[in-house]
């Protein structure tokens, strides 16, 4: 099928709102040819043990012992500019690495790795109010005023474009966006600091917006690249204010519901009128078909590995010593989890299969809130995916051809407003269901989960639940509220000043 067999109101008004028609059609067409496999049934027979050979426990000190035969040759094969017998402590012809030696590694890997950023969603649900009140009612009438007061300034605007943190003073914090540019320049001051020079790759950054956001993001780094927060320290450490990539994902069409039945077209009765669609996007699962030029673009600058994460987790960082725990495992991927908390209702638990594989399963489209209380009832602690991972970049750009037809696609009958329709979606971190002997972290959620998926989050995490608040989300606000201080400070190199977090 082609655009022009389409009716042209409904192909002209699928443009206006983002639809790359070419892509979607041929996107139909794999569907209706069986292209793409049913998303599996997620059989969750239980939850892996924290010490889970495959489970990496971050929430101390860390240290990692090699054969020393071993560790040589994995230093030979990064150029690592060091000896192992340098940093490790020997014993019985292994190599101890403690967390001091782990952090060395990698700040010294900086520049093969590169930080990426899915920064394509709108704030739109994460200002509304039916799923803002159902995270903690109480906490929510506790904390109303402040909520409006942000859900006005945020409506409408790039979810990266809004404020990651309110101050003490009650003020709204710099945005997430800017946050994560300033980080960067952080970490690329700590590698300056331990070598004595930048070289002229490090931590290159890319991300994915989407059609609907990318005009306002780009106007944002217009306006970021001479603010003062990032100039100063770009300009002490001798390297541009922000060094980004990107790529833009379009957006979907709706297509018809399974009581039409096959083959599935262009859903065109939206709101009961003819020849009318509906435009949507096709989940951050897509990162991999529309990254797939980046990724190979930083596979030839040198860089050896990725990270991939959200914006709105202000805990997503780049982690020296997680870094080189991975790369000197060997492995595909890692990814990142914590313990879940009251407050950890919308993502994926890990999970483990009969077979033992661990995969990871989104609460409502693989696996029911009933069963994730199952695992609950059952007092053992459950992963929360924190939606952070760290990829090998060449044998993902192995995988990247075949990626699309392998990762799950959940297609959804709707029914609302708009009518009867679906929609079809894929999930980023269902890749680690593909993978064969991933890697976690089990990382503490005040370091490196500190995310908003709603805004009442981000209240949470800068001001108190409320006395109120049910299901101990107070302990967990509480809790939060010290990471995200501790964050700003270590991480992202602010200090509290009369009231306001401001670069140093």
């Amino acid at each position: 099928m082609k655009p022009s067999d389409l009716d042209p109101h409904l192909a002209a008004q699928l443009l206006a709102e983002g639809v790359d028609l070419p892509r979607m059609l041929r996107f139909l067409d794999d569907l209706n040819a069986g292209s793409y496999p049913e998303a599996p049934t997620v059989v969750a027979e239980s939850v892996p043990d924290l010490d889970h050979p495959s489970v990496v426990d971050r929430r101390g000190s860390a240290a990692l012992t090699l054969p020393a035969t071993l560790a040589a040759e994995r230093f030979d094969a990064l150029d690592l500019p060091i000896k192992p017998e340098s940093l490790g402590i020997a014993s019985s012809g292994s190599l101890r690495f403690d967390e001091a030696a782990l952090r060395r590694i990698g700040v010294l890997l900086y520049p093969k790795t590169a930080y990426g950023v899915l920064n394509g969603g709108a704030a739109s649900s994460y200002v509304d109010l039916k799923k803002n009140q159902g995270l903690n009612l109480d906490a929510f009438e506790a904390n109303r005023e402040r909520f409006d007061e942000l859900a006005a300034l945020c409506q409408g605007l790039p979810k990266g474009n809004t404020p990651a943190y309110i101050n003490p003073d009650g003020t709204p914090g710099l945005s997430f966006l800017l946050l994560k540019l300033r980080m960067l320049l952080v970490k690329k001051k700590e590698y300056r600091d331990l070598v004595g020079s930048l070289p002229e790759l490090i931590l290159p950054a890319f991300q994915m917006t989407s059609v609907h956001t990318d005009a306002a993001i780009q106007e944002a780094f217009r306006a970021y690249i001479l603010r003062p927060e990032l100039k100063v320290l770009a300009d002490r450490i001798g390297c541009a204010s922000i060094e980004i990539f990107s790529e833009t994902q379009t957006m979907m069409a709706a297509i018809t519901h399974s009581s039409e039945g096959k083959p599935r077209r262009i859903f065109d009765r939206a709101w009961g009128q003819e020849h009318t669609g509906l435009a949507m996007p096709g989940g951050h699962g897509q990162n991999f078909e529309i990254l797939a030029p980046l990724y190979r673009k930083l596979h030839r600058l040198g860089v050896r590995f990725v990270w991939l994460g959200n914006i709105d987790n202000m805990g997503y960082t780049v982690d020296p010593v997680s870094l080189a725990i991975f790369a000197l495992s060997g492995k595909e991927a890692a990814f990142e989890a914590s313990v879940k908390t009251p407050m950890d209702v919308k993502g994926g638990i890990l999970v483990t299969e009969p077979s033992g594989r661990i995969t990871c399963a989104d609460i409502g489209p693989a696996l029911s809130p009933d069963a994730v209380r199952r695992f609950e009832d059952g007092g053992k602690p459950i992963l929360f995916n924190c939606g952070v991972g760290l990829f090998d970049l060449e044998r993902l750009i192995e995988r990247l051809p075949r990626l699309p037809f392998e990762l799950p696609l959940r297609v959804t009958d709707q029914d609302k407003d708009a009518g009867l329709y679906a929609q079809a979606e894929q999930i980023t971190w269902e890749i680690i269901g593909l993978l064969d002997d991933p890697l976690f972290f089990a990382v503490p959620k005040e370091r490196r989960f500190v995310a908003a998926k709603m805004l009442l989050e981000l209240i949470l995490t800068s001001a108190p639940a409320g006395p109120t608040a049910s299901g101990g989300l107070d302990l967990v606000s509480a809790s939060l509220r010290e990471g995200l201080a501790r964050l700003l400070r270590e991480e992202y190199g602010l200090v509290l000043d009369a009231g306001r977090w401001r670069a140093e």
